[in-house]
């Protein structure tokens, strides 16, 4: 678990919202999160990879999110991460699945916007979601339909000659 944080750390810090990555290394796209219980796509895409954030809410009205999206300089690990610029979010998800292409999930973490002792970003609980080979989903019957942000680092999948 450590040596996950230290790696998503280090994407974080070379690639955060394309502050200081090459263009060709980081993307950071803006959208509206809509409550009405329909399901929304938005995705984002660097080069071979896309990631893809689906979700479901309720409540309030609509809300602007961003999705990041980065890749290492070795191109050996790719990151995705959706927030809530202003932090903790008045809606409602009643479902979410973000999924990744060419590359296998090594660190997922989602945060609740439930404010706890000051921190503004409480990880959800490990039986609220489900990290797959390139997905991470809501867990039925045990989300709690709070989501402010969710973090993947995944390995890309080359094919090497």
């Amino acid at each position: 678990m450590a040596r996950a944080w230290r790696v998503l750390l280090a994407l974080i810090l070379i690639c955060a919202a394309g502050s200081s990555c090459a263009a060709e290394r980081s993307r950071t796209g803006e959208f509206d999160v809509k409550p009405g219980g329909l399901v929304h796509s938005h995705s984002e895409t660097l080069g071979e990879h896309v990631c893809t954030f689906t979700y479901a809410s309720q409540g309030g009205t609509n809300e602007q999110w961003h999705m990041s999206v980065g890749i290492s300089e070795d191109k050996k690990l790719f990151s995705c991460s959706v927030w809530r610029s202003q932090g903790k979010s008045y809606l409602f998800f009643t479902e979410f699945k973000a999924e990744v292409t060419n590359a296998k999930i090594e660190f997922a973490n989602g945060f609740s916007q439930a404010a706890v002792q000051g921190r503004s970003d409480v990880p959800l609980k490990e039986n609220e979601y489900i990290i797959g080979e390139n997905t991470v989903t809501h867990k039925d019957g045990s989300f709690k339909s709070e989501l402010s942000k969710l973090l993947i680092v995944a390995r890309s999948q080359h094919d090497e000659l």
